[in-house]
C-alpha cells in the first residue's frame, strides 16, 4: 500500500493552531540531531567533524570496535546523540584523538596498519 499525504495550500495565517503545532512535531522528529559535516581521508587517518551542540565533552562516549565508530551522549545529557558508521578499514583506538569545540567533535581516526604477509623462504 502507498501513502501519499495531501497538503492544501495555505499560508502560515491561515493554517488552524493545531496545523501548526504537528508540522513542527514532525519537523523536530524528522530533523537528526547531529550530522557529520567533514569527512576526509589521508593515508593514515581518517578525520571528521560531527555537529553535537549542547553537549559537554563529559557527557559524550565515542566506541570504536574494529571499523565501527558509534558516537552517544550519556543518559545523564541534556540532549541526546546516537550516531553509528562503518569505515572500511579498522581503526586503531590507542594512536586515534578527540577534541570537542564550539559544539563540534573532531575526530581523527588512525587507520590499523595491516599484518605483513609471511615471508616464505625456499630452501636450496
Amino acid at each position: 500500500m502507498l501513502f501519499t499525504p495531501l497538503t492544501v495550500a495555505l499560508n502560515q495565517a491561515q493554517k488552524r493552531p493545531s496545523v501548526q503545532a504537528f508540522e513542527r512535531f514532525l519537523g523536530d522528529v524528522v530533523k537528526a540531531p547531529s550530522k557529520i559535516s567533514s569527512f576526509t581521508e589521508a593515508e593514515a587517518a581518517y578525520t571528521l567533524e560531527i555537529d553535537v551542540p549542547g553537549v559537554s565533552k563529559e557527557h559524550l562516549l565515542i566506541k570504536i570496535d574494529e571499523q565501527i565508530i558509534r558516537v552517544e551522549s550519556k543518559p545523564e545529557a541534556k540532549r541526546k546523540y546516537n550516531l553509528s558508521f562503518e569505515l572500511p578499514i579498522a581503526i586503531d583506538p590507542s594512536s586515534s584523538q578527540a577534541k570537542l569545540e564550539d559544539g563540534v567533535l573532531n575526530l581523527v581516526l588512525t587507520k590499523k596498519k595491516p599484518i605483513d604477509q609471511v615471508a616464505v623462504l625456499h630452501v636450496l
